[in-house]
């Protein structure tokens, strides 16, 4: 079952790294699709560039070994980022597609983090 177990969270840390980390750089390098795609939210460009670089420094904490505390706050991060996408998307009426993506990262992210190996946890020992 633990072999079940590191195969799933490595699909999901997978998928979930590839997409957030590419679409971080999309919006720290403010491709133009992507600064479109913010539009209808009305942040402005130098937001969008930060959210990107948080994001891919929030990926490289979850892959890199140990700093157990460092990918509890980068999965904390990208749970708030996603779940803050899809308040911004439904606040500013801007409920399409693209709010699908953000939904997905946050089950993919919830799921990384729940999968995730002992040697990646704290782990709380009781006097």
């Amino acid at each position: 079952m633990e072999k079940k177990k590191l195969i799933w969270y490595w699909i999901f840390t997978g998928i979930l790294s590839f997409c957030i980390f590419s679409g971080g750089l999309a919006q720290a390098l403010l491709v133009k699709g992507v600064v479109e795609g913010f539009k209808p939210l009305g942040y402005p460009n130098y937001f969008i560039s930060i959210i990107g670089v948080w994001k891919m420094l929030g990926i490289i904490a979850i892959l890199i070994p140990k700093f157990k505390l460092l990918k509890e706050w980068a999965y904390a991060g990208i749970f708030f980022t996603m779940t803050g996408a899809v308040i911004s998307h439904i606040t500013s009426n801007d409920v399409n597609v693209q709010i699908i993506a953000p939904i997905v990262f946050v089950v993919f992210t919830v799921l990384s983090w729940y999968l995730r190996p002992a040697d990646r946890k704290i782990i709380s020992v009781n006097n």
